[in-house]
């Protein structure tokens, strides 16, 4: 009698808390910042932001991506090039929403990025997963253009 008590309160317990998780406002406030902190680098040319938050497994996707990118040491190499090369004079994150559970957290949003006269659109999905050190780093990253139909 006392386990399917026991396991019905734990299922309660656990649903709770995933629930909790989903909609934790902490979460979702840390990772959007992490992400603007990373975006704001970026724009100035500087890669460094993203780097440092990305995890030593981190795959990673963009337009001019034939293949998946795997691994920090081949995204600096990817990156490499662009330092410096990127000028943005602002931007907006459009629409974030984290949706997380336990360890890993989703982030999606969509970004108009300003340079001079014209503005480029952007969809992208951030996976975070909070490492053994209490850091959020993404572990995939993808960007793709948005297109006027």
């Amino acid at each position: 009698m006392k386990k399917p008590i026991l396991l019905t309160l734990f299922l309660i317990i656990s649903a709770k808390m995933c629930f909790a998780q989903t909609i934790n406002n902490d979460i979702s406030e840390t990772i959007i910042a992490l992400e603007k902190v990373a975006l704001d680098k970026w724009n100035r040319g500087d890669p460094s932001g993203y780097l440092d938050l990305s995890a030593e497994d981190v795959t990673y996707f963009d337009p001019s991506t034939e293949q998946c990118i795997e691994g920090l040491d081949n995204l600096k190499k990817y990156y490499k090039p662009m330092e410096g090369q990127i000028n943005v004079s602002k931007y907006e994150m459009l629409n974030p929403k984290v949706t997380a559970l336990n360890d890993m957290a989703v982030l999606t949003f969509s970004l108009n990025s300003y340079k001079a006269d014209k503005v480029f659109k952007w969809n992208c999905t951030e996976v975070y997963r909070l490492d053994s050190n209490g850091q959020w780093k993404i572990i995939h990253t993808h960007w793709s253009f948005f297109m006027e139909p």
